[in-house]
This record gives structure tokens, sequence and C-alpha cells, in this order.
């Protein structure tokens, strides 16, 4: 997997690092709107689920950036995974509960699509967070009730979780696009505004590849 544990001596960002979980820690978070017609249009096209669609993307673009890929092994060092795969909720409306579950993240869309379908069937019955989870993962999460302006997630640990926590909101009709918001938070130990901005940049120029 080409994980490797940081040696703070060599690491480029290491003083950054340093400052910000022992002087003043700090989570960005930040939402954007993106036009997430294409990926609406390729879904529909090919017969899938927006949900994992979505999953897939944000995924593909977390995986492609280190500062994304951070986390603490199990004997507390600090490590850059070379994977790192979504975490996400499976909502059940039939009793509003959900299931939480890691569906391994996979470089093909389709692979992936057809992985969380199979891990859905697999978990449907439990209302809980599926035990064993790899510690590679971010958080991922959906409100598709409500188009949001801003959402903000609160980690009550030791201001130590490093990874990704991304939400995104109902898509609504404006004019001739399919907006949606989306959210990123992120601890400033690990990614700055630059990398932050990039995600949502990124993440709307993989679903504007669909339509090409």
């Amino acid at each position: 997997m080409n994980d490797k544990i940081i040696d703070f001596n060599t690491w480029e960002r290491g003083g950054l690092f340093q400052f910000y979980m022992e002087k003043m820690r700090i989570v960005m978070s930040l939402t954007v709107d993106i036009d997430v017609t294409p990926l609406v249009r390729f879904v529909r096209k090919n017969g899938m689920k927006f949900y994992p669609a979505m999953i897939w993307a944000v995924s593909r673009v977390v995986n492609a950036h280190d500062e994304f890929k951070y986390g603490w092994d199990a004997e507390g060092r600090l490590i850059r995974w070379g994977i790192i795969s979504p975490s996400y909720a499976h909502f059940h409306p039939e009793d509003e509960n959900f299931t939480k579950l890691v569906t391994p993240y996979k470089e093909d869309m389709m692979e992936f699509h057809a992985c969380f379908l199979r891990d859905r069937e697999r978990y449907r019955e439990l209302r809980a967070v599926v035990q064993d989870q790899p510690v590679n993962h971010f958080d991922v999460s959906c409100l598709p009730w409500v188009r949001y302006r801003h959402f903000d997630v609160h980690v009550f640990d030791e201001g130590k979780f490093l990874a990704p926590v991304i939400t995104w909101g109902r898509y609504e009709a404006e004019q001739d696009r399919l907006v949606m918001p989306l959210t990123m938070n992120i601890h400033h130990a690990v990614a700055d505004g630059f990398h932050l901005s990039r995600f949502f940049k990124e993440v709307q120029e993989l679903i504007d590849s669909l339509s090409e």
C-alpha cells in the first residue's frame, strides 16, 4: 500500500505540523457549490446510483494528494497512507437510522460502484458502525434533504483527527445546471487553504470530464 511513517527531521511540513498540533489546533471548513450536472447525466445514462458515484469522485481527488492521507498507526506514529478509503453513512429511511461502513477505494468508478452496492446489501440489516473498519479512512456523509450554505462538523477527540470530513447536500436546478453544496473539513496541521481550495477545483474538473 506504500504507507509511510513520517520522519519529522526530514518532512518539509514538520514545523507547521508541530505548530498546529502543539500550539493552535485548527480545523478548516469550506463549502463550495459544485455543478454536478455531468455526473447526474452520467449515472442516469449508465444505470448507476448518484451517492456511490459522488463518493468515488471525492475519493479519487483525496487519494491524488498526500495532505489528505495522514493518520496515526496502532503505535501512535504519524503515517501517510498509500490509499485512503471512504467511511460513509448509509441511511435507512424506514427507521431513520444508518449504517456506517467502509468500501475500499477503487480507481475505477464502475468497480467501486459495484463494491458499494455489494457492501450496502451485506450490511443492510445493521444499524451501527461496522466493526474492525480499516484505520486508513476518511469520513463521508450526505444531507440530501437540504441545499445548505454552510455545514461544519466538530470532531470531539484530542484534536488529532487528520483525515478529511466531506459532506454534501441536495442538488437543485439553477438555470440550466444542477448545483450542489460540497463541504470539506480538514486539520490545518496537514493542509492549508490552498490545498482545501484545490480539492474543490479538482472535484469539479473530474465531474466535468464525465461529459467528454
